[in-house]
């Protein structure tokens, strides 16, 4: 056989690969279309599901209005005991909890290289503060998009970690999400999918929080004003 046969062969093997790939997706995106509700379920319900969800993995998670969450956010920041916090400063949402907070409870931006203060970071932090790129309601997780000002850690190693999510940005389940919002494009991504506090029942299958990241969770679901 010669050169150009196998790399022909190659092709044509590729190709009918792709076939089979393709109409794998064909009949996984026909699986959940059956199953999906019609209409769409509105924001305010998939809200409702996805606190519902939350709480049944451990976490705390409430809905608030857009004008209502940063004094209720940090009223229950203060009334926990956190002293000191990692805000996203450059996000809306970051400036408005921070100018929320009590003067007792001091706001950190991650403007630093973690190499320069990690130890005060692993040993002086309570809690981080993150705003999800979406949610999904079916399981309750966030779908967290890291970057500079707000990276992996923020979320990852304070014991507790605080997230926002906007009701508008909730999907019904995974596959409406990855859809939705065309993840393929974007590949390679880090995008972090969490759901709840971190637990693990490595030793002797008993479950324990905390472990390998945050011990606890809030999650505030942000409503529009007229919800």
């Amino acid at each position: 056989m010669s050169a150009r046969d196998r790399i022909l062969g190659r092709l044509r093997g590729a190709a009918a690969r792709d076939a089979g790939i393709t109409d794998l997706e064909r009949r996984i995106d026909d699986h959940f279309a059956a199953r999906r509700e019609d209409p769409p379920p509105a924001p305010a319900v998939l809200a409702q599901r996805m606190q519902a969800a939350l709480q049944a993995v451990r976490a705390q998670a409430w809905c608030a209005r857009a004008g209502e969450w940063p004094a209720q956010l940090a009223e229950r920041i203060a009334a926990a005991g956190v002293s000191r916090i990692v805000v996203d400063t450059a996000s809306p949402e970051g400036r408005a909890l921070r100018a929320a907070l009590p003067a007792g409870v001091e706001a950190l931006a991650f403007e630093r290289p973690l190499e320069d203060w990690k130890a005060e970071l692993f040993g002086t932090v309570d809690a981080g503060f993150t705003v999800a790129r979406s949610g999904i309601a079916a399981t309750g997780t966030l779908v967290l998009a890291p970057d500079a000002a707000a990276p992996r850690t923020v979320s990852l190693v304070p014991p507790l970690h605080i997230a926002l999510v906007h009701a508008h940005t909730l999907h019904a389940d995974l596959h409406q999400a990855l859809h939705a919002e065309r993840w393929q494009d974007g590949m390679p991504a880090n995008l972090v999918l969490a759901t709840g506090p971190s637990k693990t029942s490595d030793i002797q299958q008993t479950l324990a929080f905390g472990a390998h990241g945050p011990r606890w969770t809030w999650v505030v679901i942000v409503t529009e004003e007229s919800t």
